[in-house]
């Protein structure tokens, strides 16, 4: 009886032995089937959160914080210096274009050499960088990004003063005649023949015109310096920051990214305000302001502090080894994500004796091939042309930003920058960061990315179309927007600047030296609207007896007016506030898709792929976008230009007055259509990702649910076979369990 009840509870320990072996062998399957399931997805928070917590109660808060937020701050710190420069440039878009001549088209050149810079080494950097010290290599990017931004501020030490076009007087009582009456034909011809002779020998030592290549080779200097900071600095962190933090840091990184521009733009605002020869001439002598459109600030200024900080933001990166610490949990989690399984795999190659020295030959015949697999990506592929598309549209918008709110609702440069340096980055970093903490908090999957990031453009796009409605007038302009009897003209001809009331007057055409009567009517110069006398008190001047300005017959005769431009309408300000509001509303609707669009970038591919694919992302955004969008946006609005200066040798400059309702219908309406063209391709991604990766998710999971239904049908079967070996009536069973 002993020997038998000893048989049986042996038995019965086998078959307990038997079932939980089982039990343990469905656990590693499903495990298995969850990690091929995230695999496939490439989501980390499609996994079963069975056995994280014990990772989570085991990990030193020191060892799982401090390796990530030690490259985290020097990566903060030098995408704040980028962002600063950059930011900076938008900035002084105007200052540059009145300053050396040109016309917008040729600025939007200049602005997209910055991208130019990043196409020349973008695709090697990201490639072969990633194998190699990754911070010393972001180190020298920062270094080139210094010397190219100090490098376009040197025009200025070479350059002669800025000279502008006023009237000039000995002191403050004489009296002059703007008119040149063909009476006084000894005068005039005397006038006229020095005017001449001096235009002729400033064209032959005048040097600037060219100048602006520095600006340009600069800029693409500081392109080739910023290359290595977004494909490598992102996949540095991504890969030794833990799983839950990732996204998190990453919105933090391009939070702070954000906060550069704000200094960038606020610090445009403070140079704006500071005349450009600042330190070189006497500034009591200088008679315009920075309401003039003449004014230009001290745009040089700014480049030289950017500089200096970029130069010191490439310190900590020398000092940081290769590779930091990883998290406890992606050295001891089995079922981690894909990331987490690569770079644990992938350092330890890189790590051992024989890949120290990388390899040139090797990787460079693993190029194509991996191009290919990236290109073939049908989901990276259109997210890829739906970020280009929507760069196209926001890359022109904010350049040419300042320059619309000026023209658009007559604002000074130094407001202009004001506003969208305090009100509207701010909103563009509150969206980026509420992205970051959204795929945090809630555990956002690939596909609810892609959900978000769509959503953000739709509803930020359907807000943009709103600015339609919040334009101002056209400035009332004698000859261009309106008639000298004050009704709209027929032409916009430049021989309409001509009429009866100046006919007497030897006026040039050429120049733009704005006038407002006392009408309300502005004149492209005292001598257009026929003004015979002019006085000056420290820096006001005065007109009187102008005959243009007295042609209705509501003005006397003796009528004035005052150097400068007209107010814009009393409906003006106001919308200039609707404005900036719906502006703030927009900028955060759409940025709030910006980190979505990042998790759902490195999630659709393989993860060995990752710097290569920000990579050749990063390039298409600077090829496709960046390049172009500048220069086309900028040749279009110079369609809308009604008065061009010109330079003293004759040729074109800079334009002096553009037509608002055609700028706007412009800058508002090429921004809105590459919007909704990024839109329809973002609902092509979220198609394609629905069939491809959730359909696959479904089978998957029918699979393991058809698995885990099978495991359980045999255990039970064992247990029953297990039972009908033993005795029906067994005393005391329990008792002896």
């Amino acid at each position: 009886m002993a020997m038998a009840s000893w048989t049986d509870s042996k038995g019965r320990s086998t078959s307990h032995a038997m079932a939980g072996s089982q039990s343990e062998s469905k656990n590693i399957f499903i495990m298995d089937t969850s990690s091929k399931e995230n695999i496939q997805l490439f989501c980390k928070n499609s996994m079963q959160p069975v056995e994280r917590p014990s990772f989570k109660q085991n990990i030193p808060p020191q060892r799982k914080n401090s390796p990530a937020v030690v490259f985290l701050g020097a990566l903060s710190f030098v995408y704040f210096a980028k962002a600063l420069s950059e930011g900076y440039l938008k900035s002084t878009i105007t200052q540059i274009e009145r300053r050396f001549e040109i016309p917008s088209s040729l600025v939007g050149v200049i602005d997209g050499s910055f991208e130019i810079g990043n196409l020349l080494v973008i695709t090697f950097v990201s490639y072969f960088g990633a194998r190699l010290h990754r911070p010393k290599i972001i180190g020298a990017g920062c270094l080139i990004m210094g010397v190219g931004t100090l490098l376009i501020a040197l025009p200025q030490f070479f350059m002669e003063q800025y000279r502008y076009e006023r009237y000039s007087f000995s002191n403050s009582t004489l009296s002059t005649s703007p008119c040149l009456l063909e009476s006084n034909s000894q005068l005039t011809t005397s006038v006229m023949e020095k005017s001449q002779s001096k235009i002729n020998n400033e064209c032959e030592i005048d040097t600037s015109s060219s100048m602006w290549v520095y600006v340009f080779l600069g800029n693409l200097l500081r392109g080739i310096g910023e290359t290595p900071i977004q494909p490598l600095g992102i996949t540095y962190l991504d890969d030794f920051a833990s799983e839950d933090n990732a996204a998190f840091y990453i919105g933090c990184v391009q939070t702070v990214a954000i906060i550069g521009p704000i200094f960038g733009f606020l610090l445009g605002s403070l140079c704006a305000k500071l005349y450009v020869d600042i330190g070189f001439v006497n500034l009591d002598h200088i008679t315009i302001t920075p309401k003039d459109p003449q004014w230009v600030g001290a745009w040089w200024l700014g480049y030289l502090v950017a500089g200096v900080i970029s130069l010191l933001a490439a310190v900590p990166f020398w000092c940081l080894p290769k590779t930091l610490l990883k998290p406890q949990s992606k050295e001891d989690s089995s079922s981690s994500s894909e990331k987490s399984t690569f770079i644990m795999g992938d350092h330890t190659e890189y790590q051992a004796p024989h890949r120290e020295k990388a390899k040139i030959m090797e990787m460079a015949r693993d190029f194509l091939p991996s191009l290919k697999n990236l290109l073939g990506n049908p989901v990276y592929f259109l997210y890829l042309c739906a970020s280009t598309v929507q760069f196209n549209s926001l890359f022109g918008m904010v350049t040419y930003k300042p320059k619309y709110i000026e023209q658009q609702y007559g604002q000074s440069s130094s407001k202009a920058n004001f506003v969208i340096g305090l009100i509207n980055i701010p909103a563009v970093a509150l969206g980026i960061f509420s992205g970051g903490i959204v795929m945090k908090k809630f555990r956002i999957g690939v596909y609810g990315a892609a959900k978000i990031y769509l959503g953000s453009s739709v509803l930020g796009y359907l807000l943009f179309l709103s600015l339609f409605a919040l334009g101002c007038e056209n400035s009332d302009v004698a000859g261009l927007t309106v008639s000298y009897q004050g009704t709209k003209p027929v032409s916009y001809h430049e021989r309409a600047l001509f009429s009866d009331c100046n006919s007497r007057c030897k006026c040039s055409e050429t120049k733009w030296e704005p006038m407002c009567g006392e009408n309300g009517i502005t004149y492209a110069s005292a001598c257009l609207a026929g003004c015979q006398t002019s006085t000056r008190s420290g820096k006001t001047i005065i007109f009187h007896n102008c005959t243009c300005v007295g042609i209705e017959a509501s003005i006397s005769g003796n009528s004035s007016g005052m150097v400068g431009r007209c107010q814009k309408d009393n409906e003006c300000p106001k919308m200039f506030l609707y404005f900036l509001v719906i502006s703030v509303i927009t900028s955060y609707t759409l940025s709030l898709g910006g980190i979505p669009g990042y998790i759902l970038l490195l999630r659709c591919i393989k993860p060995q792929l990752k710097s290569f694919a920000l990579g050749i992302y990063t390039l298409a955004v600077r090829v496709l976008a960046g390049i172009p969008a500048p220069v086309y946006f900028g040749v279009l609005i110079d369609t809308s230009c009604l008065k061009w200066g010109f330079k003293r040798c004759g040729s074109r400059g800079s334009c002096r007055f553009y037509d608002s309702h055609a700028f706007r219908h412009i800058y508002l309406g090429l921004t809105l259509l590459l919007g909704i063209m990024s839109i329809f391709l973002s609902i092509a991604v979220l198609f394609t990702l629905k069939k491809k990766y959730v359909s696959k998710h479904r089978i998957f999971r029918t699979k393991r649910e058809r698995t885990m239904v099978s495991t359980r049908i045999s255990k039970e079967n064992c247990t029953t076979s297990d039972h009908l070996l033993q005795p029906n009536c067994w005393p005391g069973k329990e008792t002896r369990l």
